[in-house]
């Protein structure tokens, strides 16, 4: 793995384990304000975060992309091999992670069996996010105390990072068409639109876009949305619009005509008008406010 780091120490000696295809990392860290991170590498890895991070740092897919496509850190994340990702730290913050770097062979052995060899492969390639990891945060504690005490035997650790893989990714048994099971989105499917438009950078997103995203067909997908979200695709994204407009308001100087061209509507009344109904303020109303906190 390739890491550029600027500003970001350990606090304490990190804690792993060499398992069969998988590396388990534990750290304690640190960061400044203004502390920033760059990371690749050639295998997928889990990172799961054991305290907030959302409000102290920010990511980014691309170099630079600090008014466009940065959001913050959600408390678990899968990255897909060679995808790159830079952080940057809003102010200081101490942090414990764990970091889980699988081999794809690895993965293809716990995912393969459920969802066969050509669906795995194309699920390994989308990223993750969860903002609330649920119970999987009690299996990556286990994680962490396994490569503390090294007592089990290994095979005990990799059952666990198996549970977080399949947990993680949401995996539907027997799902061979795509289909939402229940006719509804499942919540790891909603997790990959959310990280896939603020990947986009707020743009407006085409239905079958969003479809294609979750796997599903363009005329399914919208049937089983609706009765996911009680929200049209369109109504979804402006609501989403508006949460990015209001981390840019807040935690940018961009003028509102900026950040209603970047965020793609029509112009300045038409983002005004949106943010109002939304939010009940203007966003000149908002800014003053939210400044003024």
């Amino acid at each position: 793995m390739q890491a550029e780091l600027d500003g970001i120490r350990a606090l304490l000696p990190a804690k792993w384990r060499c398992l069969d295809g998988i590396v388990g990392v534990h750290w304690d860290a640190e960061g400044h304000a203004g502390a920033s991170g760059y990371y690749v590498s050639p295998d997928p890895r889990i990172m799961f975060f054991f305290n907030d991070v959302s409000s102290h740092i920010q990511v980014a897919d691309q170099r630079g992309a600090t008014d466009q496509g940065e959001r913050g850190m959600a408390r678990a994340i899968y990255v897909p091999a060679g995808v790159p990702m830079w952080t940057r730290f809003t102010r200081r913050h101490r942090f414990s992670h764990l970091d889980l770097h699988l081999h794809h062979d690895r993965l293809m052995r716990y995912i393969s069996p459920v969802i066969g060899a050509s669906a795995a492969r194309a699920t390994l390639k989308q990223p993750a996010e969860l903002h609330d990891p649920g119970p999987l945060t009690s299996l990556a504690d286990l994680v962490v105390e396994e490569l503390s005490t090294h007592v089990r035997h290994p095979a005990f650790a990799e059952n666990l990072i198996g549970s977080i893989v399949t947990g993680f990714l949401d995996l539907q048994a027997g799902d061979t068409s795509g289909a939402a099971a229940g006719g509804r989105l499942t919540q790891a499917q909603l997790n990959r639109l959310s990280t896939y438009f603020a990947h986009c950078g707020g743009r407006r997103l085409a239905v079958k876009e969003m479809a294609d995203v979750v796997g599903l067909s363009e005329s399914w997908f919208a049937t089983v949305f609706r009765q996911t979200t009680d929200m049209t695709p369109l109504q979804w994204q402006l609501a989403r619009r508006i949460d990015l407009a209001r981390k840019l308001l807040g935690d940018t100087t961009m003028s509102i005509a900026e950040i209603s061209g970047q965020l793609g509507f029509t112009d300045q009344a038409h983002m005004t008008k949106v943010f109002r109904a939304v939010t009940g303020d203007t966003p000149a109303a908002w800014r003053r406010t939210h400044q003024a906190n």
